[in-house]
């Protein structure tokens, strides 16, 4: 165990060494609401003050409950949504001076694993079609060269023979094949890093595995960087290296994997955790402790800690009024929590 703690150390400190392919700063994104389509009513402030990097071949992990902003700042990232605030700067290049051509070139570095295969994959195209689409849009002309890269991403994602997928439609693929579709869809250009939106939650269990371990071999033999993005702190552990835990907008802890889910710090992780499943007989027996409530409102969401209406050890006068600050009582495991603030 020891050993195994030093290593991930040793792996994570070789990370934050590294020139980083992905650095989010300060991003805000917040979204207009409208009253009756006319009157500013406020503003959904989706994603508020994140900050992290992500170095090349890195796999992080960013987990946390429905609605806390995961999907809007993957979006961001991804070049769909433009910053309110704050910078993402990727491969050398800031997305907010970026428009139309240099936009569509740095979409083309990120692949996108939807969460749903069968409503990502268009159900009137074959899975030729669907998968040489993004290749004429890339500028890649010859047909040869297109049907090429393909067969070698069907390949790698397990689906052989390839030539009879092909001419298949969606409909006609089970939902683990679907998936690998949408995966090889991802992988065509070449990508430098894939953003996988939870990628396993609409599949059976007996697939899901299956699909985490396809993720990390491509990763692997690739160097890829991934961000995977969860609602499922079960999953993380096959291949990422660091979790992020997000809550109302913002990343409340940071840190690798194997000491995170050993040591989780911040109470919202602790009950992350607690809320997870696992096949336990003992679990029939009882129910597993949670918070009260209901993740807050991210139009007007709490003044100090966004957690405290819901945290059992809040200080009263403190992560009621003010925002927490970004802690490390351990090294490379950083907290937004004022039980952790340096005595």
């Amino acid at each position: 165990m020891i050993t195994d703690l030093r290593e991930a150390m040793m792996s994570i400190e070789k990370i934050n060494e590294a020139q980083p392919l992905l650095s989010v700063q300060d991003l805000r994104v917040w979204y207009e609401l409208r009253r009756f389509g006319f009157g500013h009513a406020g503003y959904v402030k989706a994603v508020d003050g994140v900050s992290f990097e992500l170095a090349e071949g890195e796999t992080v992990a960013v987990v946390g409950e429905s609605g806390c902003g995961k999907s809007s700042l993957m979006k961001t990232i991804l070049g769909l949504n433009m910053p309110t605030s704050g910078g993402i700067v990727f491969d050398g290049e800031n997305l907010s001076e970026l428009q139309g051509g240099g936009l569509q070139k740095y979409r083309f570095k990120i692949g996108y694993v939807q969460q749903d295969p069968y409503g990502a994959l268009p159900p009137f195209m074959s899975v030729q079609t669907i998968l040489e689409e993004p290749l004429i849009i890339s500028g890649l002309k010859g047909r040869e060269e297109r049907l090429s890269r393909i067969h070698k991403v069907m390949t790698e994602v397990k689906l052989h023979p390839v030539d009879d997928f092909l001419p298949k439609f969606p409909h006609m693929l089970s939902g683990g094949q679907q998936q690998r579709i949408v995966i090889a869809r991802a992988m065509l250009r070449e990508p430098k890093l894939i953003v996988a939106d939870e990628p396993v939650s609409m599949l059976d269990a007996s697939v899901r595995v299956e699909i985490l371990k396809l993720m990390h071999a491509l990763q692997e033999s690739h160097g890829l960087s991934v961000i995977y993005v969860t609602h499922d702190l079960s999953t993380v552990k096959y291949f990422s290296q660091r979790i992020f835990v997000m809550y109302a907008g913002n990343l409340i802890e940071k840190a690798d994997t194997r000491r995170l889910l050993e040591n989780p710090l911040h109470p919202y992780t602790h009950a992350l955790l607690a809320a997870t499943s696992d096949p336990d007989a003992r679990n029939a027996d009882s129910f597993k402790e949670v918070p009260p409530g209901e993740p807050p409102s991210l139009v007007n969401p709490p003044k100090g800690c966004r957690f405290h209406p819901r945290c059992a050890r809040a200080i009263a006068g403190l992560c009621d009024q003010k925002e927490p600050l970004d802690f490390e009582p351990e090294p490379h495991h950083f907290v937004a929590c004022w039980l952790y603030q340096p005595q």
